[in-house]
């Protein structure tokens, strides 16, 4: 069995990363892949709207998941999305936590029910609420990237070398393509953000965090930009991001924890091109 970080330690074992990313790669071949485009309509419900979904798929997976990580963490706080969903107070209690997993069993829920092969499961471990692992899983090519803040971000598989990432070159904002989730903003924004758009060169998003953050710790975008900071979305990938060579943390300058519970999340290459994306974005501050 394995138990709780030391006081002392900010890290996991290899041992332990190794156990995390075999208990994630179990989950998904039993739990995930087997439904994937076998949902029948009971099988897919509405949370909060009828664009927030969750499957048979979400909820079996975060069972294993939960389960096996408290195996090897006894005292460790585990939160996944869906038990956060049930349970609102345990969001709260992350910070306070000397260790703690934080799941998206299985991320990019709307493209997983309507067939479409963009979804992952995201695995942070915190400590405080400082991301202190991170964990980016594709059930469907079987690989996966990793960070903690003893090593850079890198892309694993099966088989072969795990591959050191790198995040883009930044650049002036015209070149500059990113993740923006513009229908998540309140309508009063929506219509204010939809006008600076057109200042970059792409803007876009995947319906799942996992898929963002693996291509801005690849370089294929340059940014993203959320408002809703739920840490199961965004605290493995910010972690990934800073360990690829990146910047992340929160528009108004504060260091991400996974606490937080309101503002905005910018992720850029560098500090000089997150300083103008700040300055571009500074009306969501007032």
């Amino acid at each position: 069995m394995t138990d709780s970080l030391p006081v002392a330690l900010t890290t996991l074992s290899t041992a332990q990363k190794t156990a995390l990313i075999n208990l994630v790669r179990r989950t998904a071949k039993a739990e995930i892949m087997p439904r994937f485009r076998n949902l029948g309509h009971a099988d897919i419900s509405a949370k909060s709207s009828p664009h927030d979904l969750v499957t048979e798929a979400d909820l079996a997976a975060e069972a294993m998941l939960a389960r096996g990580i408290q195996g090897m963490f006894p005292h460790a706080l585990v939160v996944g999305e869906e038990a956060a969903s049930s349970d609102p107070d345990l969001r709260g209690k992350i910070d306070e936590a000397e260790l703690a997993f934080i799941l998206d069993p299985l991320d990019g829920t709307w493209n997983f029910a309507h067939g479409l092969p963009l979804f992952g499961v995201i695995l942070a471990a915190t400590r405080f609420g400082t991301p202190v692992f991170g964990l980016l899983y594709d059930p469907v090519m079987d690989d996966w990237i990793t960070a903690d803040l003893d090593n850079t971000a890198h892309l694993s598989r099966n088989v072969g070398a795990a591959r050191p990432l790198s995040v883009s070159r930044g650049g002036d904002l015209s070149a500059l393509s990113g993740y923006v989730h513009l229908y998540l903003m309140p309508d009063e924004v929506q219509a204010r953000m939809s006008a600076t758009l057109p200042d970059f060169a792409r803007t876009l998003m995947l319906r799942c965090s996992c898929h963002e953050y693996r291509t801005l710790a690849q370089g294929g975008m340059d940014f993203a930009l959320s408002s809703v900071p739920n840490p199961w979305d965004h605290a493995a990938g910010i972690l990934i991001c800073q360990q690829a060579g990146g910047v992340a943390r929160m528009l108004d300058g504060r260091d991400y924890t996974a606490g937080i519970t309101k503002g905005h999340i910018l992720a850029a290459p560098d500090e000089d091109t997150w300083n103008r994306l700040r300055d571009h974005f500074a009306f969501l501050l007032d």
